[in-house]
């Protein structure tokens, strides 16, 4: 028994045959139905349609590996991403990725109102990221060539403030890497509501093992790993209806039928079912 799915494009319909339900993706992991929201086969059609859409088209942000490491480090946890792509904007803008920034000028320049839309806000830490950044950037212009994603992560870890978090952020968006994961809390939340990462383990203590079964996931779905980590990233932080589904489910108040087929949750999907 099979499920099948269509994909709507502006040219026509491109149909998907999966594998049923029930079937075991990997262990301890069912495909799901393709229309309930979050199973594998729901990530592996929107993977698809993103991906005939043209989206996402590309994650890097600068034009230098310096650059790319400076909007990382001015983005991550307890900062709202449009906050620190203004700060990332506005220090490039200025110049600060060069090997002369100091540390007290990048603090002065972080102190200052940012301009995100019509509000003025505060950049949040500017200190200890000014701290960090006049630490990384000087190493990241010396930095050597790397043959993989991994090999750059590993080498950015070294860098005060960089955790493997921020490091595969950085590896993936600079050299399109798919032997990493960014494992924020979006893809933490998913990978256990699906039963892929066990609720014992932690990103601070087993990141590197969590990975490793997310790297597995993206193989068994044939999609690539940058990709599913852009997609179930960008659908969780851009919709709070998705959140409290995965929330939900984490806390045990969706049934079975819910997790498999009664949760129709979509947001602008490309996918019907024929």
């Amino acid at each position: 028994m099979t499920q099948t799915a269509a994909i709507l494009t502006r040219t026509g319909t491109i149909q998907l045959e999966l594998p049923a339900p029930d079937a075991q993706l990997m262990d301890g992991v069912e495909w799901g139905a393709v229309d309930a929201f979050p199973t594998p086969a729901y990530w592996q059609c929107q993977v698809i349609a993103r991906r005939l859409a043209g989206q996402p088209a590309g994650y890097k942000l600068g034009r230098t590996l310096a650059e790319e490491v400076g909007a990382c480090l001015l983005g991550g946890h307890g900062i709202p991403a449009s906050i620190g792509i203004a700060a990332f904007e506005k220090l490039r803008a200025l110049g600060a990725f060069s090997e002369a920034s100091s540390e007290k000028q990048l603090e002065t320049w972080l102190a200052e109102p940012l301009k995100v839309g019509p509000r003025s806000v505060r950049y949040r830490f500017a200190a200890q990221k000014a701290r960090y950044l006049a630490a990384a950037i000087p190493c990241a212009h010396a930095a050597p060539s790397f043959a993989t994603g991994r090999q750059l992560r590993d080498w950015l870890t070294q860098l005060r403030g960089v955790g493997l978090k921020t490091a595969s952020w950085i590896a993936r968006n600079w050299m399109d890497a798919d032997d990493v994961a960014i494992l924020d809390i979006h893809i933490i939340r998913v990978g256990q509501a699906i039963g892929l990462f066990p609720k014992t383990m932690s990103v601070e203590r087993h990141y590197l093992e969590l990975e490793e079964r997310f790297l597995k996931f993206s193989y068994a779905l044939d999609v690539r790993t940058s990709e599913l980590d852009a997609v179930v990233w960008y659908e969780m932080a851009s919709s709070p209806a998705a959140v409290r589904v995965v929330m939900d489910q984490l806390r045990g108040e969706s049934s079975d039928q819910a997790k498999w087929g009664g949760n129709r949750y979509s947001r602008q999907s490309r996918l019907t079912l024929v």
